[in-house]
């Protein structure tokens, strides 16, 4: 018995992208709309901010919970790691390649003299003041809670693994946690893909920069 295929405009990622060059066209040729229909824009992405933090949490936890031998977490988490830099060294040369190659905001017409340096001065002088030891120690939250509360990623990703390491050590206890993470996980990323699927009634509204309209003020 064969599976009846999906209908190619069922499918989420052709949703997302329809959804992207149909809010270019607006933000384009009705910037005025596309400013007008902002609010709906900003309110998907604190959507997405909500559930980015519960989808770490549940993801680390449970990898590392259901891994019994804690070397093969260490050797998966070195790997990670070097996974990780590599990628982002390869994204930081390819953002250089095309800033200088297609020099993206060329056509704004903006003299820098005119900006206000007073809007990054704040963290200009945090970034001058925290040093090596106070970034580590930014890491610790106050509270279990607090993590998800600010929505600080290396705070949720430290929380995450240190639970991790906590349940792969309860043995029994464990089990039973990690069959209750496997439904929150399934859970955070049923939301998160239904919030994602309306991204794509959504997307078509949001403004997009142009030569003509610019970001809206």
């Amino acid at each position: 018995m064969t599976t009846a295929r999906r209908p190619w405009y069922t499918v989420l990622y052709i949703q997302v992208l329809l959804a992207i060059a149909l809010g270019i066209i607006i933000g384009h040729f009705f910037p005025n709309a596309g400013v007008a229909f902002k609010p709906l824009g900003d309110g998907f992405i604190s959507l997405i901010k909500m559930m980015i933090a519960p989808v770490i949490f549940c993801t680390v936890v449970h990898g590392i919970g259901s891994m019994r031998d804690l070397k093969k977490v260490g050797r998966v988490g070195v790997k990670t790691l070097f996974y990780f830099e590599a990628v982002s060294t390869l994204a930081l040369v390819i953002g250089l390649v095309v800033g200088k190659l297609l020099q993206p905001g060329r056509g704004f017409d903006i003299d820098p003299a005119t900006l206000d340096a007073n809007a990054v001065a704040s963290y200009v002088n945090r970034a001058k003041e925290e040093g090596f030891v106070a970034h580590l120690l930014e890491i610790i939250p106050d509270t279990f809670i607090g993590a998800f509360a600010r929505g600080d990623l290396l705070q949720v990703l430290l929380v995450s693994i240190l639970t991790g390491f906590a349940i792969a050590r309860l043995g029994e206890l464990g089990e039973s946690t990690m069959r209750s993470m496997r439904w929150q996980r399934s859970s955070s990323a049923s939301l998160a893909s239904s919030c994602a699927r309306r991204r794509s009634a959504r997307s078509a509204q949001w403004p997009t920069p142009s030569v003509r309209s610019g970001w809206p003020r």
